[in-house]
């Protein structure tokens, strides 16, 4: 309580800012434009998990313009790349996504309008995502340039963060390992920097394999692979009465035979396990492996898994989170214009709940409270390795929630654009105090220590596998 009586004390009294971060500010404002082009070109491309070649390549191409050095192709995946610029010590990161999720096509109108029948959409808000963070390292690199500062600053570009952990292929390549801080963000509905977690998740995708015959003609000589499906589904549904509360399992069969006819000899199911807890999620999930062991038995198939992607539970660094959360309060949130207004208003009509749209305006209060949000994210691997901050800019109307449609329209309008450059802007000076301040990045890697102890090191989940480029098709 005396630690957030100080934190806000302190906000009190620092809230007005220093001549170089107005020039910061100032100078991603001026390039306002130029960003809001390249985010509307990747929200447009909405390319899937390790798809995102024209993504991945305009912001190589933006970041090498300004002077950054890229590695391309790093950890055997075509679409990720660093960006660095600088040398020496500190190594700040800022970290950039840039995938779609299938099947959430949609205009930037107020209305139910796919821009594309079935085709994917940046309903995570990724292509905000990768240019702020891009935004933010430029004009960080600038501040370098021109101030002659020593250290060192990278992108990272990270694919398929929606199911295909591009971040823990890169963590387990060795690529954070000399990184001394890392900073993020995420689109949303309001402005936070609390240092929240999030759920451990282990997925994997099952496939039964069965008998084919004609399903009228000779039924006895078949052997279905969907019933193997089926029957695991139902040992699972029956598995969650007998899980800790906070579990979340969620399926679905990705694939389930060709014709009512023929009794089928393929069938796929595609699983998620989450807790908040990674040695549950563990437990868990061999749960439900002996789930699809059984369901083979007693359909007379076979069955064999693939992990596609395990993901720890967000660590969230309050030393660097309060640094992100007093940044954030000096940029303050996003303020609509009437047309704005009218579109958010006619978004709101769409779904249920009493949501104010002024509160886009407001930075939510700051809090040590350890919550789990319900979702999941790569970034939790890069965070037992290095002191890692984030951050939500309000990017949509406020009450819309994320894998919408909703989220899609806002992202492709001026609403995005403004949350986009909140997140860069705080980003940027973020990464600014951490390179002045030496003893930020001493504090924040004293308080990992602690928090992860000598007895729980960190194991990726995904074991020896190649990161699955396939996974979405």
């Amino acid at each position: 309580m005396l630690r957030l009586f100080t934190l806000v004390l302190n906000l009190l009294t620092t809230i007005s800012l220093s001549g170089q971060q107005i020039k910061i500010i100032t100078e991603l404002e001026s390039q306002q434009s130029t960003y809001q082009e390249i985010a509307f070109k990747i929200w447009k491309w909405a390319e899937l998990g390790y798809q995102e070649e024209k993504s991945s390549a305009l912001l190589k191409k933006t970041l090498s313009d300004a002077g950054f050095s890229i590695q391309a192709n790093v950890a055997k995946i075509p679409t990720a790349f660093i960006a660095e610029y600088g040398s020496g010590q500190p190594i700040i990161a800022i970290l950039a996504e840039y995938d779609a999720l299938p099947g959430i096509s949609q205009k930037a109108i107020p209305t139910r309008d796919p821009l594309i029948k079935g085709g994917s959409g940046h309903a995570c808000g990724h292509h905000l995502f990768g240019t702020a963070s891009v935004a933010a390292g430029i004009a960080i690199k600038n501040w370098i340039k021109n101030n002659e500062k020593k250290g060192t600053l990278r992108v990272y570009g990270t694919p398929a963060e929606e199911g295909g952990a591009g971040k823990v292929y890169m963590v387990r390549a060795g690529l954070f390992d000399d990184v001394d801080a890392v900073l993020h963000w995420h689109p949303g509905n309001n402005n936070n920097a609390n240092p929240g977690s999030s759920l451990a998740n282990k997925s994997a995708k099952f496939r039964f394999y069965g008998e084919p015959s004609h399903a009228a003609g000779s039924p006895e000589r078949g052997r279905s692979a969907l019933d193997g499906v089926e029957s695991m589904n139902q040992m699972v549904n029956m598995l969650r009465e007998h899980v800790p509360q906070e579990t979340r399992i969620h399926y679905v069969i990705t694939k389930g035979g060709e014709a009512p006819n023929i009794v089928p000899a393929l069938a796929e199911v595609y699983y998620y396990v989450r807790n908040p807890e990674v040695a549950n999620v563990k437990t868990i999930f061999e749960r439900v492996v002996k789930t699809a062991q059984g369901a083979a038995i007693g359909t007379e198939t076979t069955m064999d898994y693939e992990i596609i992607h395990g993901l720890y539970n967000l660590l969230p660094n309050e030393t660097l989170s309060e640094v992100m959360y007093k940044n954030l309060v000096a940029v303050g949130g996003v303020k609509y214009n009437d047309k704005e207004i009218k579109f958010a208003e006619q978004i709101l009509d769409t779904y249920e709940g009493d949501y104010n749209i002024e509160s886009a305006e407001e930075i939510t209060s700051y809090s040590l409270e350890k919550r789990n949000g319900g979702g999941s994210t790569d970034v939790g691997d890069v965070s037992w390795k290095v002191p890692t901050a984030g951050m939500s800019a309000a990017t949509w109307v406020p009450g819309t929630s994320a894998h919408t449609w909703q989220a899609v329209a806002a992202g492709g309008t001026s609403i995005g654009i403004k949350g986009m450059l909140i997140a860069a802007k705080t980003i940027a000076l973020t990464a600014q105090d951490i390179f002045t301040d030496s003893d930020i990045i001493i504090r924040a890697k004293k308080e990992l220590e602690e928090r992860i102890g000598k007895n729980n090191p960190y194991k990726t989940l995904i074991g020896d596998r190649d990161p699955p480029l396939n996974y979405r098709n």
